[in-house]
């Protein structure tokens, strides 16, 4: 199964939000998309970690680089 992208996790989660407060739905159904949304998110809490820690460990690179001065040299 191929995995869920974070936009389209985040957009059914909007979904199901909408249908649990508009609609009357019987228990049963209630617990089976309120199931459903933890599932959701649990999945976009975990893409939004994983992201974070890649944001954390590329600025982390970024400022132990040497960094050389810019030396811009004007010839009159």
């Amino acid at each position: 199964m191929k995995e869920m992208k974070f936009k389209d996790a985040l957009a059914k989660l909007e979904k199901l939000v909408e249908e649990l407060e508009g609609q009357e739905l019987s228990l049963e159904d209630s617990l089976k998309k309120f199931e459903e949304g933890i599932s959701l998110v649990r999945f976009c809490s975990k893409k939004l970690e994983e992201t974070e820690k890649k944001i954390e460990i590329l600025t982390k690179e970024g400022s132990k680089r040497d960094r050389k001065p810019f030396n811009l040299e004007i010839n009159d």
